[in-house]
């Protein structure tokens, strides 16, 4: 299946590219979502007159983004969660706790911006999770498990 990105999709191209997907992940992810058309030759028109809107946005998107980061830079956050005399967590911390522990700060976060690549926090202490705010804009967060008080 052979479409026309709208905007930049991680590992398969930017903007106005036309790229070649398997039919399943174009017609159920990339063209309902609107990252994607068709490559027809009426598409193709299309996009063409309109690139420089589709390049505004983008580029709306991106500094959005960028200014996001700026605002999560070098932030921690705490969160107490119920744990052992070993330091085990009787549950997990997952991005859940971690968005809403953000946005209890003030930093606005949503569940889906928070990558856990190694799964839930299990343990009490310190990690560096990743805050993905676009496809070219990440940041690191610091957040500390701390056990609650009895």
């Amino acid at each position: 299946m052979e479409l026309i990105l709208l905007q930049k999709v991680v590992n398969l191209g930017n903007l106005g590219d036309k790229v070649k997907v398997k039919p399943g992940y174009g017609r159920n992810y990339l063209v309902p979502q609107g990252k994607a058309v068709p490559a027809t030759a009426a598409n193709v028109a299309m996009f063409e007159a309109k690139r420089a809107e589709y390049e505004a946005k983008a580029k709306a998107l991106t500094d959005d983004a960028a200014a996001r980061r700026a605002d999560l830079e070098g932030v921690s956050v705490s969160i107490k969660a119920n744990a052992s005399t070993e330091g085990k967590l009787y549950g997990s911390v997952g991005p859940r706790d971690i968005a809403e522990a953000l946005t209890a700060a003030g930093h606005k976060v949503s569940k889906s911006e928070v990558v856990m690549g190694e799964g839930p926090l299990r343990h009490i202490g310190e990690f560096e999770v990743l805050i993905h705010l676009h496809a070219d804009v990440e940041v690191p967060v610091k957040v500390t498990v701390e056990p609650e008080a009895a």
